[in-house]
């Protein structure tokens, strides 16, 4: 055949084509496995029986799903509750860890806060009063949202539960986690020296899970525990390509479950990620006494307040 511009044209034409349609078809095929793969998540709760009113006639509660919530420039703020279950064969388990964050695009903040696993509270459906963390055992994620709700005296919009030992898997394909360590110490035969760490998924829970050699015991855990979500956070927003984005779905599709929607989803990553930029911390001061034998986290009136309050001005909309 004859060279010819030409040719040369109908050639680069045809093999532009070509890759445009194959690049389309990887992407429609990506798209619709990651939202198959959400759908796996997906695990919604009763909101007709699940929706908070606090006594705080100033906070606003709404059944519309706040993440689909957006007019002109101004981002609904929302509540997670995440929830880390340890769970073991035969055993339904326990949250061993509750992380509550409050994001508000239009300030580009998110408070993010522990609640103590000990922590006395009212579990509504069960008599008396007991540990926060028991109430996963006894009603599952509806329980222990609505116990968190009562103790907050605040809404819950979402929530995500993780199995502690899976979401290992997740540290690793996001390259793992870098933290400063406020203090050495050793935990399940691995050493973790004061300062900047890089922890791969095995050795990040296991930072996470240390309690009885910290000195603030479980607020110490705690502020590590925070330290390893935001830096879990900060890589996963930080995936550029659809197909890291695909496989992190993926391997949280059998460790993660949430009441999250697709296209929540897809809202939280298209318009969410650019503005939440600032993070910020607060830890529930109370105090440990020993009731009926068995040893208890009491926060009072007044702390609960301070909390209340905090998260209510975080999420006020406007400046």
């Amino acid at each position: 055949m004859r060279f010819s511009y030409k040719n040369l044209l109908i050639w680069t034409s045809a093999a532009a084509a070509s890759f445009l349609l194959i690049a389309s078809c990887l992407v429609w095929y990506l798209y619709h496995s990651a939202e198959r793969t959400v759908v796996r998540m997906h695990e919604d709760i009763n909101k007709a029986k699940q929706v908070y009113v606090s006594t705080d006639t100033d906070v606003k509660t709404s059944v519309t799903s706040p993440l689909l919530v957006s007019k002109g420039k101004e981002l609904a703020p929302f509540t997670v509750l995440m929830l880390g279950v340890d769970q073991r064969e035969n055993d339904h388990g326990r949250s061993d860890t509750m992380i509550v964050l409050a994001v508000n695009p239009q300030k580009k903040s998110v408070l993010m806060f522990n609640i103590p696993r000990d922590t006395r509270v009212i579990i509504p459906g069960r008599a008396g009063m007991d540990k926060i963390n028991h109430a996963y055992a006894f009603g599952d994620v509806e329980m222990s949202i609505g116990a968190v709700e009562q103790f907050l005296d605040y809404p819950i919009d979402y929530y995500i539960k993780a199995n502690m030992e899976g979401f290992t898997r997740v540290i690793d394909m996001l390259g793992g986690v870098k933290v400063n360590n406020e203090a050495a110490f050793q935990y399940d035969g691995v050493s973790f020296a004061k300062g900047n760490l890089s922890l791969k998924g095995e050795d990040a829970l296991k930072y996470c899970r240390m309690r009885y050699e910290d000195p603030r015991g479980d607020l110490g855990r705690n502020t590590r525990q925070r330290a390893v979500v935001q830096a879990v956070m900060h890589n996963a927003v930080s995936l550029a390509s659809v197909t890291h984005f695909h496989a992190l779905l993926g391997a949280l599709g059998d460790s993660v479950k949430t009441n999250m929607t697709f296209s929540e989803m897809k809202q939280l990553v298209s318009v969410y990620k650019p503005q939440s930029e600032r993070f910020t911390t607060t830890e529930i001061s109370g105090k440990g006494a020993m009731i009926g034998g068995i040893w208890y986290y009491l926060v009072n009136a007044t702390e609960r307040s301070r909390i209340h309050n905090r998260l209510k001005s975080q999420l006020m909309q406007g400046d």
